[in-house]
C-alpha cells in the first residue's frame, strides 16, 4: 500500500517534469484514499511557495474544510524542506513518507530534523520509499537540463 501511494506521488512528479518544473510530487491520504495531490509549480506560478507538499496540503484543507489534517498521511518524492516541514507540523499531518533524501534542503534528517525540536506536533517520518525511482526522476531531469544548457 505504501509503495502504491508513493507511485501516485511519482505520477505527480512526472506532471511537474512535463511543464519544466523540478519533478517533485506529493499526495495526501486519509482513510486509505487519496484526498489531495500536488506537484511543484514554482516556475510556472512564479511563486516560491508552490512546492508539491504545500499545494497538496492546501487542497486537503479545502477538501476536509479544516486546517487540521489529523488522520492524514503525506507521500512525497523528496524529503521535505524547512518550509514544507513547517506546514506539515502546523497542519497536524500524522505520517510523512518520502522517497529520496535531499542533501541540500532536507529537514527530516539530511540537513536538520525539525521533528527533534519541541514543537507541539511530531509526525511519524519514514524515508527511502521507492528511493531509487524518486532519485532517478530528479537525476534524469537535471541531466536533461544540463544538456539543454550546453546546446
Amino acid at each position: 500500500m505504501i509503495e502504491n501511494f508513493m507511485k501516485s506521488a511519482l505520477a505527480q512528479a512526472e506532471k511537474a517534469a512535463q511543464i519544466g518544473e523540478v519533478p517533485i510530487g506529493a499526495i495526501i491520504v486519509k482513510d486509505s484514499k487519496i484526498i489531495a495531490r500536488g506537484y511543484n509549480k514554482r516556475e510556472y506560478k512564479k511563486n516560491a511557495l508552490y512546492h508539491a507538499e504545500i499545494i497538496a496540503i492546501e487542497k486537503a484543507c479545502k477538501k476536509l474544510n479544516s486546517w487540521r489534517l489529523s488522520g492524514c498521511e503525506l507521500y512525497v518524492t523528496l524529503e521535505p524542506c524547512p518550509m514544507c516541514m513547517g506546514a506539515i507540523i502546523n497542519s497536524r499531518i500524522d505520517k510523512v513518507y518520502f522517497g529520496a533524501y535531499d542533501k541540500k534542503a532536507g529537514s527530516c534528517g539530511s540537513i536538520i530534523n525539525l521533528n527533534d525540536y519541541p514543537y507541539n506536533h511530531h509526525p511519524e517520518i519514514t524515508g527511502s520509499i521507492l528511493q531509487n525511482e524518486c532519485s532517478s526522476i530528479l537525476s534524469t531531469f537535471f541531466a536533461n537540463l544540463r544538456k539543454q544548457k550546453k546546446n
